[in-house]
């Protein structure tokens, strides 16, 4: 039985995917589990796996081709069988059962295969691999000759593109596909969420000793902001709901989605059950979602899922800010640094380590005062010495 390979859906807003390059070729061998092709979406680019077993076979999208979510764009048949003819209905949505092909349908299978395809190929054939060297380099694949099997872009071609000197760019740059991405979604989420702001100044010390004693190496200040809030959340439901255009959804888990900056725009990697894990693990997860989000690396399920965002802009100085809600978030923690400042101290002036957190809330989802007790519940763990002895 024929198995469809269709274009997924890796976000709410996505509707296209872009076809980067085929790792396996028409009538290849692919045993389920093996990278099929790398796609581009709007926030990441990854290879889709195979998910059966069989032969490669009547693939209908190419290399550079933009693909509607749902589209079949191609099939893995048994040997010896061929891909279904499909009417236009049947190549969008979820893929029907698959008829096997007599021989005597071939030659319409071979005609409906070659009307799906583009009479151009829409952009140079080019490895994964120099793909990403590509981007690393700030490198256009367009201006390369490739020289590897039927012209294939190698990484050694477009090392050796970037060793050549270009000219200077122009002064007007069209946006990536993450800063348009981000561009469309805070302008969405900013004219038609109704946000609304609270703030709270936060005495650190407590923060900075429990630092301080775990290791100033192995934990950040966010690693300690996620494993609180994702704690105090459980008490809050509704902080961690999210609005389903009609109504309120209380998410079943605690998922804190961390904004981390790369060099295109800002992306929210997400650490699942951030309320049941240790700050050991917390911490585990937090870097290695970095590091792969700065080198271009991001997996489909590194990006979803999220109920809760934090945005720390402290180590860049910043003292407050307000952040945007990421739709259909309920809210969006924004951090800023720690820095001393003169308080009060029973009545008396002292130099505290004091930091700022706003929350931003919906209000469709929070009052005033759901998000005020949670932002007070916040703020008490945060200056408890025992909050970090059950981390």
């Amino acid at each position: 039985m024929a198995v469809s390979v269709v274009m997924p859906a890796l976000e709410l807003a996505q509707e296209t995917g872009k076809v980067l390059v085929w790792i396996k070729k028409e009538g290849d061998k692919v045993v389920k589990g093996e990278p099929l092709l790398e796609i581009e979406t709007d926030k990441v680019s990854f290879e889709l796996e195979a998910q059966a077993d069989g032969i490669l076979a009547g693939v209908r999208s190419r290399e550079g081709d933009v693909v509607p979510v749902g589209q079949i764009i191609a099939w893995l048949v048994a040997p010896g069988e061929l891909p279904p003819v499909e009417s236009d209905g049947a190549s969008r949505g979820m893929a029907e059962q698959a008829r096997p092909m007599t021989t005597a349908s071939a030659p319409a299978a071979a005609a409906a295969a070659a009307s799906a395809l583009p009479a151009v190929a829409r952009g140079p054939r080019i490895s994964p691999k120099a793909r990403r060297i590509a981007e690393e380099k700030g490198v256009d694949i367009a201006k390369i000759q490739g020289t590897g099997p039927d012209g294939q872009i190698t990484g050694e071609d477009v090392l050796k593109a970037a060793e050549t000197p270009v000219a200077a760019p122009a002064a007007a740059e069209s946006l990536s596909a993450i800063a348009r991405l981000m561009a469309e979604r805070t302008t969405q989420s900013w004219t038609t969420v109704p946000h609304f702001f609270l703030a709270r100044d936060v005495d650190a010390a407590a923060l900075n000793a429990a630092r301080e004693q775990l290791g100033r190496d192995k934990f950040t200040h966010t690693d300690f902001l996620i494993a609180l809030v994702a704690r105090v959340l459980l008490d809050h439901p509704k902080m961690n709901a999210s609005w389903t255009g009609s109504a309120i959804r209380l998410n079943p888990a605690v998922n804190i989605s961390l904004a981390i900056a790369v060099p295109e725009g800002v992306v929210g990697a997400v650490i699942p059950n951030a309320a049941t894990i240790a700050i050991g693990e917390i911490a585990t997860q937090r870097k290695d979602l970095a590091e792969r989000a700065k080198a271009g690396r991001l997996r489909p399920t590194d990006i979803t899922g999220g109920t809760f965002t934090i945005s720390n802009l402290g180590m860049y100085g910043i003292d407050a800010f307000s952040a945007i809600i990421t739709s259909p978030q309920a809210a969006v923690l924004a951090v800023g640094r720690i820095t001393d400042r003169v308080v009060a101290v029973n009545g008396q002036p002292a130099v505290r380590p004091v930091m700022t957190i706003t929350l931003s809330s919906d209000h469709r989802v929070v009052d005033g005062a759901q998000a005020a007790s949670f932002l007070n519940d916040l703020a008490g763990a945060l200056e408890n010495t025992g909050s970090y002895q059950k981390l």
